[in-house]
């Protein structure tokens, strides 16, 4: 019997829309934020006025603190359930997740999910590292020189050392995803990339070079999410959150209680269970990819491959079309956009999108159950959801 306190299929995603990304000069968080959300309204087929949540991440090149708040008094609405979140790269997958819980507990009926920044044209990028950067500790982590890229290279060191992961493994993460984005309208980045070109690029902390890191973009999304109920009023196919799972492990990466294992097989576990599926039943991915080592790392806590053996599994061609998991089919943050705190939120259209069977040839066919896996800080936040068309509840 099913627990009556799940959100397995009572909530469904009805609108997704972006905003130009990439490099968008004069263009604020909130401006793109709301070129982002008026488009996810067309594409649902809905007045704004039937929008009674509002739940966003915070946007570094901004000086809203509140950002719920400015966004909603910029669009003209009046919400009666708000908040900005903050759990770094994790905030896309907790706010789907909260929007979701909001709705089936009755603390709204439709939920704008929306966040967007300009961190490539709002910031030099020295702003934009140090304000990633600033996050850290100010007394045990930073002192000691370890900005958020030095987190993750210690992790994936640490897995080349316990499982034999080479560098050319964690290059074929990033040229893989380079090929998907030259399928993609709009990405940032489409030149065609080998795997020597990535470990020519230049060294960033070891053992990540330059084309191993994720970009720096402008960028916003926005998700309508309603109720089940509602949900076939509107223009879309509703796409329905089957299952959210989330866990958080640790501040501090030197209190982090395995380098080489995340709460992420914690997090995806309850959301798997929640949605009555296993990683095998999952057509696209969505991962977070800030490095190229987190790619691999995340294979292995999701179950789509075992510990150690992600990186034979990515060089077998298992993570494109063809493969056993196909796995952000637009690029991704290493090739499409990387606009911050909002740069999972495109995970989230993208696999909404291949539920929809829209993407054209970057379509991955008979896609019906999607995942999406955000997380932040050196592993600290993680959040799963998963997806599904409605052959799927």
């Amino acid at each position: 019997m099913q627990n009556k306190r799940s959100i397995r299929g009572k909530v469904a995603i009805v609108g997704v829309g972006q905003s130009p990304s990439g490099r968008v000069p004069g263009r604020s968080p909130l401006d793109l934020t709301a070129d982002a959300t008026l488009k996810a309204l067309a594409d649902a087929g809905m007045d704004k006025s039937e929008i009674d949540g509002v739940l966003t991440g915070n946007a570094f090149a901004s000086s809203f603190h509140r950002f719920s708040v400015a966004l909603s008094e910029y669009l003209n609405i009046q919400p009666s359930f708000s908040n900005t979140l903050q759990v770094s790269g994790a905030t896309a997958g907790a706010a789907v997740n909260i929007a979701a819980a909001a709705i089936n507990g009755g603390l709204a009926d439709t939920v704008l999910v929306a966040c967007g920044d300009s961190l490539l044209t709002g910031m030099t990028p020295d702003m934009a590292i140090r304000a990633m950067t600033e996050s850290r500790d100010q007394q045990y982590e930073m002192p000691f020189g370890i900005p958020v890229a030095n987190t993750f290279a210690m992790t994936a060191q640490r897995h080349m050392k316990e499982y034999g992961t080479t560098s050319e493994q964690l290059a074929q993460v990033a040229v893989t995803f380079r090929e998907h984005a030259r399928r993609t309208p709009g990405a940032q980045k489409t030149d065609s990339i080998t795997v020597e070109d990535v470990l020519n690029s230049k060294m960033v902390t070891t053992p990540y070079h330059k084309l191993d890191c994720s970009l720096i973009s402008d960028g916003a999304v926005a998700l309508i999410l309603t109720s089940a109920e509602k949900a076939h009023e509107y223009t879309q196919e509703p796409i329905y959150i089957l299952g959210g799972g989330e866990y958080y492990s640790h501040e501090h990466i030197f209190l982090m209680p395995e380098l080489t294992q995340t709460g992420a097989v914690q997090a995806a576990k309850k959301a798997y269970e929640m949605a009555g599926v296993t990683a095998k039943d999952i057509d696209v991915a969505g991962i977070y990819d800030c490095f190229t080592g987190t790619v691999l790392m995340m294979l292995e806590d999701l179950g789509f491959c075992k510990k150690g053996e992600s990186g034979p599994f990515v060089e077998a061609g298992e993570i494109t079309y063809g493969g056993a998991i196909p796995t952000n089919t637009h690029g991704g943050m290493l090739s499409y956009a990387h606009p911050g705190i909002p740069a999972a939120w495109f995970h989230f259209a993208e696999v909404v999108r291949q539920l929809r069977n829209s993407c054209g040839e970057r379509q991955v066919a008979s896609a019906e159950l999607g995942l999406v896996h955000t997380l932040g800080a050196g592993f600290s936040t993680q959040a799963t959801t998963i997806l599904g068309t409605g052959s799927t509840l």
